[in-house]
């Protein structure tokens, strides 16, 4: 599905990281059916990276988790002026500030806007005051949107049932998909000397990283000898963030080994025998699922939403109940016990379930329609 007409593209968020690591393939794409992009986010590393790829990077500062109005409105401001100098043809946004003051920015200037709900997140962990205006806030603003893409259809259904975006303007992507040869298997890995249970996620409470490291306590303590692998990044200010202290006791308690962040997650993934996330969170699809799924690694997650999207119980991994460490050392532990054939047998399942449901084809797909519906195209 080529495009003749050259659309200006501006992709918006809250990190220049997810947009290179997540939707990497499908800017790719679009730059080689010759559109122009340009991506808006806050200035990192990775801003480097997306400008070799031939997009325009333009740099804009907001914190996504401030609660205070004024800031919230001068960030609305900064995005009101910067469209209208931009003018594209098309935006998209992700996470929930963009996603409501890019929205609202967009339609001020008549220009055509999607917004892709990654998830729900911290504000609707509970109902709460937050809650409740950040549901009012959505429900203003996504009425602007000329679509509203989730990637699970429990935040979809959410969305519909609670009247925050109509029906007609919401459909559910598989996920961010990925790219299943970027993440390949790798040569069996059942004759490593120990067994290692890897996590990768950011460090918050909520994606269950306690819970893991309580469970490997349980296991450790009924003897069971493996390593207990944790990957990942501590995000300042969140409220729900783990302190690094932490980490660093349970290191020295002889529970976890602490790798930090890394740009590729391959190596490590390689290395390990089974993935562990135990996530709570208000989560879309998680990324780090898919990429173990897609490199043969059998799973143990929790029966919440997208992490169940990824997992079918006893065939590609174990579902476990949330914020159950008991539970969760027992599925490890039938993990750790079961026969090397039967767990390399579950991460092919894995794979073969990533391939059909989540492959990247499926979203570059979505990506490539919604850019044909302009008018002109």
């Amino acid at each position: 599905m080529r495009i003749s007409k050259r659309v200006k593209i501006a992709f918006v968020s809250n990190n220049a990281w997810s947009i290179y690591n997540f939707r990497l393939d499908v800017i790719k794409t679009l730059l080689e059916d010759g559109h122009a992009i340009t991506i808006i986010t806050p200035f990192n590393a990775y801003v480097e990276k997306i400008i070799e790829l031939g997009c325009e990077h333009i740099a804009i500062d907001f914190d996504n988790k401030s609660i205070n109005p004024l800031t919230d409105i001068r960030f609305f401001l900064r995005l009101n002026r910067l469209y209208k100098k931009l003018q594209p043809d098309l935006i998209f946004h992700y996470v929930a500030k963009p996603n409501i003051y890019g929205t609202l920015a967009a339609k001020r200037n008549n220009i055509a806007s999607v917004a892709i709900v990654t998830g729900l997140g911290f504000a609707f962990s509970r109902k709460n005051l937050l809650y409740a205006v950040v549901k009012l806030l959505y429900r203003f603003s996504l009425n602007g949107a000329r679509d509203v893409l989730f990637l699970n259809n429990d935040d979809a259904q959410l969305f519909a049932r609670e009247k925050i975006v109509p029906l007609k303007k919401i459909n559910v992507l598989p996920g961010e998909g990925i790219n299943t040869d970027y993440f390949a298997p790798q040569p069996s890995r059942e004759n490593k000397k120990r067994f290692r249970f890897l996590m990768s996620c950011r460090m918050l409470k909520s994606k269950g990283v306690e819970v893991f490291v309580e469970a490997a306590r349980l296991l450790k303590l009924k003897g069971h000898v493996f390593d207990a692998i944790i990957l990942g990044f501590f995000e300042e200010n969140h409220p729900d963030s783990i302190a690094p202290a932490v980490v660093e006791s349970w290191q020295q308690d002889g529970l976890v080994n602490y790798l930090g962040f890394r740009d590729d997650v391959r190596p490590v993934l390689a290395e390990a025998s089974a993935f562990v996330f135990p996530s709570f969170y208000n989560e879309g699809v998680p990324r780090s699922l898919l990429e173990a799924a897609s490199m043969e690694l059998p799973i143990i997650t929790t029966h919440n939403k997208g992490c169940r999207d990824v997992v079918v119980d006893k065939v590609n991994g174990f579902l476990c109940k949330l914020e159950d460490p008991f539970d969760l050392a027992s599925k490890m532990e039938e993990m750790l016990l079961m026969d090397p054939v039967a767990r390399e047998n579950m991460g092919q399942k894995g794979r073969e379930l990533v391939r059909s449901k989540f492959g990247m084809e499926k979203v570059i797909h979505e990506y490539r329609r919604i850019v044909a519906q302009l008018d002109g195209c």
